[in-house]
């Protein structure tokens, strides 16, 4: 094993930087130079792992392995490959040695209480013990909290988990699992609107702008609110019929048609009111970041386009229906369902629907 070399060190920085093939690069030129240089060997399992190329993680922890059977690091490593091939029985051998040959070091008690569940004599009670353990010894290491709010995810303690991830965020505030987490959270509470539910998320992503689980969040909530704008569509094509006396009752005189204009105009007005107030009110009241992402899904997002559409066919046969002075009720009521049932075809079957 030799000094370490500055290409370990520059190829750490490309490997957080995702320039991954550089690293490997690097990497390797140093390792054909000096075989046995443990931390190059070290840092491209990392890199390899990085890049999900997990076979190949395992194939070059086995070197770093023959060099050092006894190094922590070594172990760490060589237990990180074998977990992401599911090899979890050596994974948590691996792990117990690491804390045999360095029962100080937080790193391998929280990773072997997140794999619990997973080995042959595995107890998530002892993960969560583990985890806990993990903490104690690193107690300023946002890494070791996120491993016991899993443990006690795992173990069913929902409290020391809610505990966990407010120390954690005190600890990090940009820490993108408190984050996702506890927005989830607060979007999912019983009574909670979409609109609410979209700022959430929308907040959620300027603290954490990289997180793909937390656009897609916030592509649901979008669509949520974009599926509401159906239903002012729909008082708008009741109003019309309304209106119009379109399905008298029996033995009921229909109203004279056509109808006056003074009462067209009034339920012009109170189509203007719905909308208004129920749709572009609430869409100028939204984040911007919102706002942009209403836009942007409707351009990415089928279905977003299909509600969208639902709702402007609707209201244009509500405007037809109430603001042309029919004679005869046999081409309004066509309008009346053409505009009705295609809404009411998806409004219960596109709930989970993006796309």
């Amino acid at each position: 094993m030799t000094t370490e070399h500055p290409a370990a060190a520059r190829a750490e920085a490309l490997v957080d930087l995702g320039r991954y093939d550089e690293a490997k690069s690097v990497l390797g030129a140093r390792l054909r130079e000096e075989p046995e240089d443990l931390r190059a060997w070290l840092e491209l399992a990392r890199c390899h792992l990085a890049a999900d190329e997990d076979d190949k993680a395992v194939e070059v922890t086995g070197q770093a392995m023959r060099l050092a059977p006894e190094d922590y690091a070594t172990l760490h490593m060589r237990a990180r490959a074998l977990r992401a091939v599911g090899r979890m029985a050596e994974t948590g051998a691996l792990l117990r040695e690491a804390i045999r040959v360095d029962p100080h070091r937080w790193r391998a008690y929280g990773t072997l209480a997140e794999i619990q569940p997973w080995l042959p004599d595995g107890d998530v009670r002892e993960g969560l013990r583990l985890a806990h353990e993990g903490v104690r010894l690193g107690p300023d290491e946002p890494r070791a909290y996120e491993s016991l709010y899993k443990a006690a995810l795992l173990a069913g303690d929902h409290a020391c988990a809610e505990r966990t991830l407010n120390a954690l965020r005190a600890l990090d505030p940009a820490n993108s699992l408190a984050v996702v987490m506890q927005a989830d959270r607060a979007a999912n509470r019983p009574g909670v609107k979409a609109s609410a539910a979209a700022d959430l998320y929308a907040d959620a992503l300027g603290t954490v702008p990289d997180s793909p689980w937390l656009r897609g969040a916030l592509d649901r909530a979008t669509y949520r609110m974009l599926r509401g704008t159906r239903w002012p569509a729909l008082v708008c094509l009741a109003a019309a019929g309304v209106m119009t006396d379109l399905f008298p009752t029996d033995g009921g005189v229909p109203r004279d048609l056509p109808v006056p204009p003074g009462n067209r105009l009034w339920v012009l007005g109170c189509m203007g009111a719905v909308w208004g107030f129920g749709a572009w009110r609430r869409y100028r009241g939204m984040r911007g970041g919102v706002r942009l992402n209403v836009r942007s899904l409707v351009r990415r997002d089928r279905w977003a386009r299909v509600v969208l559409g639902q709702a402007a066919w609707a209201t244009l046969c509500a405007l037809l229906i109430s603001q042309l002075p029919w004679t005869d009720r046999t081409v309004p009521q066509l309008l009346f369902w053409a505009g009705l049932a295609p809404t009411l075809a998806t409004i219960w079957f596109d709930r989970d629907r993006t796309g």
